[in-house]
């Protein structure tokens, strides 16, 4: 894993174990904020995932970390935000191409259909993994509105 990043992490209540999993994992060698949820209690999804993708859109994070049960609602609301490009990763492969192709700067993990161990080597994988740029930057850089 890449050392010395700064990394914005949030998740609703079904993502909460996995949250907490993952901070332990990437904070060894990055700083990582922490946005919430800091329970298992029932919340809503987009009172974490706008001000992970608020401060990631800013530039004061590098990437940040989404989990909810699905990924779906977490990614959904992360990419209203203009300069995010969430990426819903269930496996490595798809956390390379989510990096290398399409230079995602939030990964968004689903709590209920992954082991922690998954998502603790997706979330590597993703960190460690660049943007190759070249045709994949033309792309890229078409999907703003």
């Amino acid at each position: 894993m890449k050392k010395g990043l700064k990394i914005a992490i949030g998740a609703d209540h079904a993502g909460f174990d996995y949250k907490q999993a993952l901070i332990t994992a990437v904070s060894a060698t990055n700083e990582v904020k922490d946005f919430g949820t800091y329970s298992a209690a029932s919340v809503d999804y987009p009172d974490f995932a706008h001000p992970v993708a608020t401060a990631v859109e800013s530039g004061e994070f590098d990437f940040g970390i989404l989990v909810c049960g699905s990924a779906n609602g977490v990614a959904i609301t992360a990419n209203k935000h203009q300069g995010i490009r969430a990426a819903i990763c269930w496996n490595e492969e798809l956390a390379v191409l989510a990096r290398s192709h399409n230079n995602a700067n939030i990964v968004c993990i689903p709590a209920r259909f992954i082991t922690v161990e998954e998502a603790e080597k997706i979330v590597a994988t993703f960190l460690t993994t660049d943007f190759e740029g070249g045709r994949h930057a033309n792309r890229v850089n078409k999907m703003a509105c």
